[in-house]
């Protein structure tokens, strides 16, 4: 029996990339399954905040967002939106910034957890972000939290008390910490099999090929059967 590969994957609900790094990751993944020899693959998100300073209600669009917080004109925030929609698009994402509402993440991440204790995590990882990159939904609301949290097959009333009760949040520092110790200072970020680190939004052929490169290192590694 080969053990699975795990990847640990550092993101934040309102990062573009990290969406985009994701589904680069899920196709990575599937092509990786065609082979005769598919890999066993174990994905686990953790939790990172890109600015946990942000106000659960900011004043403006996303453009004025980045154009505070990188200290460039409208324009260059304009400019660095559009690339990034082009990119989402082509791993068949379509963002609406126009509609994306700016919020503190920390209730997300803390729905993220209740949602793993819950055997849920990944649907409610793909709920959020795409709620938020292309719906408009705004995340830093605890009503809209629970109504994403049922639609991803959770208990909407268990939902709400793990919110309210603040019972995640130390996982969520446990996850900051734990990147803060692998030196990570920007997401999307990738631990596989807790020695190899991928940084940023990697093509998917890129994921396909160290899965494939670390599979075979596991067979390598794994005792003869008698």
């Amino acid at each position: 029996m080969t053990d699975a590969i795990k990847i640990d994957v550092w993101s934040d609900i309102a990062c573009p990339w990290c969406y985009i790094g994701k589904r680069n990751l899920e196709k990575g993944l599937a092509a990786a399954s065609t082979a005769d020899d598919s890999p066993e693959v174990e994905v686990v998100y953790h939790s990172f905040e890109l600015s946990p300073d942000t106000p659960t209600d900011f004043e403006g669009g996303e453009a004025d967002y980045l154009a505070q917080h990188k200290g460039i004109s409208p324009a260059q925030a304009q400019q660095m939106l559009d690339r990034v929609t082009d990119v989402a698009a082509e791993a068949g994402l379509e963002y609406r910034f126009d509609l994306l509402k700016h919020t503190n993440t920390v209730k997300a991440h803390e729905l993220l957890h209740f949602a793993k204790e819950q055997g849920r995590q990944h649907e409610m990882a793909e709920r959020l972000m795409s709620a938020y990159f292309t719906e408009g939904r705004h995340l830093g609301q605890v009503d809209e939290l629970v109504a994403l949290a049922a639609e991803a097959g959770l208990d909407a009333a268990a939902a709400r008390d793990a919110l309210q009760s603040g019972r995640f949040v130390d996982a969520v520092r446990a996850d900051q910490a734990q990147a803060s110790a692998y030196g990570i200072n920007g997401v999307p970020f990738f631990v596989i099999d807790g020695k190899y680190g991928v940084s940023g939004a990697q093509p998917a052929e890129a994921f396909t090929d160290i899965v494939r490169q670390v599979w075979a290192e596991h067979r390598e590694d794994a005792p003869a059967v008698a």
